[in-house]
């Protein structure tokens, strides 16, 4: 009868029989015990809050030695899905995978690509207007009253003054970006909304930041609230189409502001220097 080692290594030779032609490195016995373990937590077997099987346990369920068990533990340590805790109390808890994780590997990626602000908003153009059109069909009361809150403190931050506080404003326009992707029903692209984030959001207060002309900026702020507001109601409505219309000239409006001096092609490593 084969041991759970032995089964590990034959579902993984498996897995691999479909690399025609490509030297695969045969995995560690941590590394296939790390994906067990991962696939557990992935599945819900073990949920966040909870803790894995003791060492001791995990050694006699796979056939291998303490350090082996450790060197899995610490694969999973470095992707943030368990933290292991010393002591007659402690072991290896599961922790829920955290987004900011995810967001600073692909900006990595984007970074070591050479990928500039405007590729980044690209992407954004495609992907924003056809979830304010997702949005409008799935809304809820809820989605409602959120997008108008923000909406409500948009608009307050540019009461009174000529060209808002940028920070603020990045904080806040970014925040309604966000809710039309979370709430679009979509959790793929939700996901990306909050991967780029970082990079977004530093773009944005960046550009935001920088002088403008003092008659076109209170005027080019009141539009970005008028289209907010119009957004909302369209998705209230469930008009689609419109508001996936409306989007997209929206984003093409705003990529021109954003995007319209050096700012769009410098590439992403920038912002972070």
């Amino acid at each position: 009868m084969r041991s759970s080692i032995e089964r590990l290594r034959v579902n993984y030779a498996r897995v691999s029989s479909g690399h025609v032609g490509q030297i695969v490195r045969a995995p560690k016995t941590s590394e296939l015990i790390a994906a067990e373990l991962r696939r557990q937590i992935v599945r819900g077997s073990v949920k966040a809050g909870e803790k894995l099987p003791p060492e001791t346990e995990l050694m006699a369920q796979f056939g291998v030695s303490r350090p082996t068990i450790r060197e899995a533990f610490r694969i999973l340590e470095t992707e943030h899905l368990i933290v292991v805790r010393p002591g007659s109390r402690g072991g290896a808890q599961v922790v829920a995978p955290d987004v900011t994780v995810a967001a600073r590997y692909f900006g990595l990626l984007l970074q070591l690509g050479g990928a500039t602000i405007d590729d980044v908003y690209e992407a954004r153009k495609v992907a924003e207007p056809v979830c304010a059109g997702l949005l409008a069909l799935r809304r809820t009361e809820h989605d409602i009253a959120d997008l108008a809150g923000v909406v409500a403190e948009i608009e307050s931050a540019i009461e009174d003054r000529s060209v808002p506080d940028p920070v603020l404003w990045s904080r806040l326009t970014h925040r309604f970006h966000e809710l039309i992707m979370e709430r679009s029903g979509n959790k793929t692209l939700a996901l990306q909304s909050a991967v780029l984030h970082d990079i977004v959001a530093t773009h944005i207060e960046l550009r935001v930041s920088r002088n403008f002309d003092e008659t076109e900026s209170p005027e080019r702020f009141r539009r970005a609230v008028k289209s907010y507001k119009k957004l909302v109601s369209l998705v209230e409505e469930r008009d689609a189409d419109g508001a996936e219309l409306l989007w997209r000239s929206h984003m093409e409006s705003a990529g021109e502001f954003l995007l319209k001096d050096d700012l769009r092609d410098k590439p992403v490593v920038e912002l972070f220097a």
